[in-house]
């Protein structure tokens, strides 16, 4: 497909055939990957076909293939004209997002109690692909509870503090979710597993913030230079990927009845306003309240952890998803449109005055969690006025090998050594193949990904951190 370079950070794809709006991908020349290329520009024209699609299919400089949307893309439909909703442009793990506590902690306090803690989180963090949580397994009343309530029920149940819902995005949970719009077997699922990381790219890293760029911003998050900070990023396991993995199959039955055709099936896809529509954002808002409760307690039981091993507890920063579907009014063409933003490995970047900011972040702009790839630097960034994308920016570094092509890019032994010997990060609990997957040739250069977007104008950074020791699963 013929991609126009509008800027040099700025690519465009032209409206043809079905495609109702252009396709906007915010890159540099040298992060559009050289493989693979023409299926990830085909997936960012597909999403432009979408009924009520406004503006355009954007997609944000840590682009790569996914399912139906590419991960790291943007879309918006207008609700009272058509606008669909589809489970693909939020993704399996839905509500997948970061969190980020501080310590009052340096880096040279914790260097004496580094293994000590590292062991602890290791013993304290449950994590990989099957059963196995903080709370496992939970009954049916407390996983209604969970699914309806999010951090808040974990909160309100002596798990934390009236800071973890005022930093974390919509106050810890959707009040619009509903647990009687989810499987059984998604239940079953979830009933095992709260309070856990998965696998794959999750990960608990204890980092120390290196470089702070905006002082002022900083302080207001809570962040100083030398200062240790605890990253988790998971999301809400099998209990998501089922809702997913359920929906995508009723609207695929659906849509000929409401006569939606999609050039790929991945994009199955429903009218907002049907009883299918509101039925997956209703089940998407329970398994994001359920992702919320999960990284709650995860920051809890490692603050317990730092507690007992150094004397300090942690405070939270923020916790931000980056798979999701909003309703979201924004001002499209000078009209105010209520639309259904999906933001699929996208981060919404608010800024500096928005009404949904938490009052003490109200001049500063939200928090943005930005985490690198293994053994990489993570970045902490904040919304900016006139962001575009409907407010949004990049998820992480970007996949650039697959993870079977990851797996034979290097031993797990070289990896263990670059990571422990060399770079002085303690690892624990990875399984071997599970950190060859993940080994940082695998990703994108997570430096260039922020430069990038906050060059696009899209957010702007405020720290960086590097790690000091990484929990896997």
């Amino acid at each position: 497909m013929k991609l126009v370079q509008e800027t040099p950070f700025r690519f465009r794809i032209d409206p043809s055939g079905a495609m109702r709006v252009p396709g906007v991908i915010f890159a540099s020349s040298s992060l559009l990957p050289d493989t693979n290329r023409e299926p990830l520009l085909r997936q960012v024209a597909n999403v432009a076909t979408l009924p009520g699609i406004v503006e355009a299919s954007y997609a944000m400089p840590d682009i790569h293939l996914g399912y139906g949307f590419p991960i790291g893309g943007v879309a918006a439909t207008d609700i009272r004209d058509g606008g669909v909703i589809s489970p693909g442009g939020v993704g399996f793990d839905i509500s997948c997002g970061v969190r980020l506590l501080s310590a009052d902690l340096e880096r040279t306090e914790f260097a004496k109690v580094a293994r000590v803690v590292m062991d602890l989180l290791s013993k304290r963090i449950p994590r990989g692909a099957g059963p196995g949580a903080v709370r496992s397994p939970v009954s049916d009343n407390e996983l209604n509870h969970v699914l309806r309530g999010g951090s808040r029920y974990v909160v309100e149940h002596g798990d934390g503090s009236e800071l973890d819902l005022e930093r974390c995005e919509d106050g810890g949970a959707f009040d619009e979710a509903d647990p009687s719009a989810i499987s059984q077997r998604a239940r079953e699922r979830g009933r095992h597993q709260l309070g856990s990381l998965g696998s794959g790219n999750h990960f608990l890293e204890v980092q120390h913030v290196v470089e702070v760029s905006d002082e002022p911003v900083a302080k207001a998050f809570g962040l100083r230079a030398g200062q240790v900070c605890v990253m988790i990023h998971c999301g809400s396991r099998g209990l998501g990927h089922q809702i997913c993995t359920d929906e995508v199959h009723a609207m695929d039955r659906a849509m000929e009845r409401h006569k939606v055709q999609v050039p790929d099936r991945q994009l199955a896809c429903v009218p907002m306003d049907s009883a299918e529509g509101r039925r997956y954002l209703a089940a998407m808002y329970a398994a994001a309240n359920y992702a919320r409760a999960n990284r709650q307690i995860l920051g809890r039981a490692a603050s317990e952890v730092f507690r007992s091993a150094t004397g300090n507890g942690l405070e939270l920063v923020y916790d931000i998803s980056h798979n999701l579907a909003r309703i979201e009014r924004h001002d499209v063409g000078g009209q105010l449109l209520d639309l259904c933003v999906h933001r699929k490995g996208a981060t919404r970047a608010l800024p500096p005055g928005h009404a949904k900011l938490p009052t003490d972040l109200a001049d500063v702009g939200q928090p943005v969690l930005i985490p690198g790839s293994m053994g990489t630097a993570s970045y902490v960034l904040a919304g900016v006025t006139g962001g575009g994308a409907f407010h949004s920016t990049c998820h992480g570094a970007g996949r650039r090998l697959s993870r079977h092509q990851a797996a034979r890019s290097v031993s797990p032994n070289e990896l263990r050594e670059q990571l422990e010997r060399r770079q002085k990060i303690l690892v624990r609990g990875a399984s071997k193949r599970g950190l060859v997957e993940e080994a940082p040739a695998a990703y994108k250069d997570v430096s260039e990904v922020v430069a990038v977007a906050e060059q696009a104008g899209l957010c702007r950074t405020v720290a960086r951190l590097e790690p000091l020791g990484v929990v896997k699963g």
